[in-house]
Parts: C-alpha cells; sequence; structure tokens
C-alpha cells in the first residue's frame, strides 16, 4: 500500500505534546507515529489523506504551540512490517506480562505472554494509558467476570482479561482496521471467548457488565459516561484512562453524576487511568 508520510516540525517539543498530537491524528485516519527530535513523524495511506483535515486540527489545537509540517511519498512497501521490526519492541511490565509479536525472540518466563500482531494499531503497550490500563488490570480480581473493552485497538487489554479469567469479554472498536487486527490477535493467542464488535456505545444494549473498559480521550468518556454506568452491574468497576491528569476534576465529577465512586487514581507521565466502583 502507497503511504504517505508527513513531518510534523514543533515548538517546543515536549512528548506530551507529540503525544497529543499523534492521538488527534489517529481521529483523522493517521496509523502510525514515531517521535522524533523535532517533532514527529506520521504515516498514512495515500487514499486517505485530506490536507484540510490536518490543517483544521492544528489551527484547533489545544496546547500552545508552532506546529508545521512537510509531506512526502513514501516507496510503496509493506511498511507495516518495517514498523514492526524498527519501532515495535517486547513491552514488559513487572516481569509478570510481556507483550511481543511473532519475530521477538523472549528467553525469559512470563505469567502473562501477549502475542500481537499490531498493524500500526495503537495499543501495543508502548503508550501511557496502555500501560496504565494493563498494571490496573493485573491487580483487579478478574475470574469469571463479565468484561467490556471500549476501544480495543490491538484489542490487548481483552485478551490480558481473558488470560486473567474473565468470561465472557466483549471488545468493541470503532476502526474497521482496529477490528480487524482485535480478531486477528485474538487468534493469535487462542483466544476465543472474545466477541469482537465494530461500532461506539450505541452497540451498548441489554448486556451488562461486571468490569468495564475504556482507554478513548476524554471528550469521548465524558460523553459516553452515562452509557457505560448504564450497563455496568453493581459492585462492578470502571476503568478509564486516555487523559491527564488535569482532567480528573471533569472525570471524576461525570463518574460521580452516574452514581460512581472513585476508588483509585494512577499515573504516568501526567497520563492517568481512573478506576470507578458501582455500589
Amino acid at each position: 500500500m502507497q503511504y504517505i508520510q508527513l513531518q510534523f516540525k514543533c515548538e517546543p517539543n515536549p512528548e506530551v505534546l507529540t503525544d497529543v498530537l499523534s492521538a488527534q491524528l489517529g481521529e483523522i485516519g493517521f496509523e502510525s507515529f514515531v517521535r522524533t527530535e523535532t517533532g514527529l513523524e506520521a504515516y498514512i495511506p495515500l487514499p486517505g489523506l485530506s490536507l484540510e483535515k490536518v490543517d483544521q486540527l492544528l489551527s484547533d489545537f489545544p496546547l500552545k504551540a508552532e506546529i508545521t509540517y512537510s509531506c512526502r511519498e513514501m516507496e510503496d512497501k509493506n511498511w507495516n512490517e518495517e514498523w514492526e521490526k524498527n519501532y515495535f519492541q517486547p513491552v514488559v511490565i513487572d516481569d509478570v506480562l510481556c507483550i511481543h509479536s511473532s519475530f521477538h525472540r523472549l528467553e525469559e518466563e512470563f505469567r502473562y505472554r501477549i502475542l500481537i500482531d499490531p498493524k500500526m494499531s495503537f495499543g501495543t503497550g508502548h503508550h501511557q494509558t496502555t500501560e496504565l490500563m494493563m498494571r490496573e488490570l493485573l491487580k483487579t480480581d478478574l475470574q469469571n467476570k463479565s468484561l467490556l473493552d471500549m476501544g480495543c485497538g490491538t484489542a490487548v487489554l481483552a485478551i490480558l482479561a481473558s488470560m486473567k479469567g474473565a468470561s465472557p469479554v466483549t471488545a468493541i472498536d470503532i476502526d474497521e482496521w482496529a477490528y480487524h487486527n482485535a480478531m486477528e490477535n485474538a487468534k493469535l493467542n487462542g483466544i476465543d471467548n472474545i466477541r469482537l464488535l465494530q461500532g461506539g456505545a450505541e452497540l451498548l444494549g441489554d448486556e451488562t457488565y461486571d468490569v468495564i473498559l475504556a482507554n478513548i480521550n476524554r471528550n469521548i468518556l465524558l460523553r459516553d459516561i452515562p452509557a457505560y454506568t448504564r450497563v455496568l452491574n453493581r459492585n462492578g468497576a470502571l476503568i478509564m484512562s486516555g487523559f491527564y491528569k488535569e482532567d480528573i476534576p471533569a472525570i471524576r465529577v461525570a463518574g460521580e453524576e452516574q452514581g460512581l465512586t472513585c476508588k483509585r487514581v494512577s499515573e504516568i507521565d501526567q497520563w492517568v487511568a481512573v478506576t470507578f466502583c458501582f455500589q
């Protein structure tokens, strides 16, 4: 597939700025990102590129910065394979969990090993929000708990939940690419109790859950917390990430308005995860 590379130059260039930039670019079709000394490289299939959308995104960018970009048409080759080999390194958490791809050779033993073919999707475990969510799952009793993973991406969280005994598991993502990639990754790990759906909160019906995961972004979470609460069982847990420390008050108020109680907050580099319980 033919790809276009956009090279963004950011001034200033803190990691938090390129994190926000990559997240917003992902919402308009960009599939992979590489942080550089001057900013960010972003890649998108040629048919999906809209410079008007990029310009509008930069015009509305929420952080104060000077951001410019240039475009370069890439050689037609398997960029997903190149990205995996050059940028996707194994993710290890507390010597308990390892997320890796088929070309990684692991010598250590881990209680949980997740094999994924990320196809440049979010959710390889490298981002702080994914790590925060995985750490919460590792400390949560999931045995025989029904679980919903909203915005599942590669399905790495749903797969870990299944490995920890959660059943049944439902994973939902609005992106078609992520939906198909999630199905592939569930197969790779021999997981057969994950029901995968493409869409958003409008798919939530009468089925209820003991644990709900949502690693998306602040605005979608604030909009959809009522929908999540409606399908959350009593004594259940809602675990959310995808936002910053300064967003906690808004997230907390939105949860409390639905009868949720904030149980725990964890943080990595200003990114946070909040665990609510529903009494």
